[in-house]
């Protein structure tokens, strides 16, 4: 049995940008919120962590908190 050196294995990383992806990914299983702005909140402080195109447009910022949006939510229909 011969003792060869093992050759290293190259190693990467990688890094996975997925734009809007919990929006976009909802849309997959709810084919009606398409075209239509929408966002995601988090499960324990209600804060926004995903938002679709049109919601963007809206002025919907990233990690906003659900009690400080509810007006332009509602005005505009957004779905949550």
């Amino acid at each position: 049995m011969s003792s060869t050196p093992c050759k290293p294995v190259p190693s990467a990383i990688f890094h996975l940008d997925l734009d809007n992806f919990y929006a976009s990914s909802q849309r997959l299983f709810e084919p009606r919120l398409r075209d239509r702005p929408m966002i995601v909140l988090s499960n324990n402080d209600g804060n926004v962590i995903a938002r679709s195109e049109e919601a963007k447009a809206l002025g919907i910022p990233m990690g906003a908190p659900m009690f400080r949006i509810r007006d332009r939510v509602g005005r505009h229909g957004i779905r949550v």
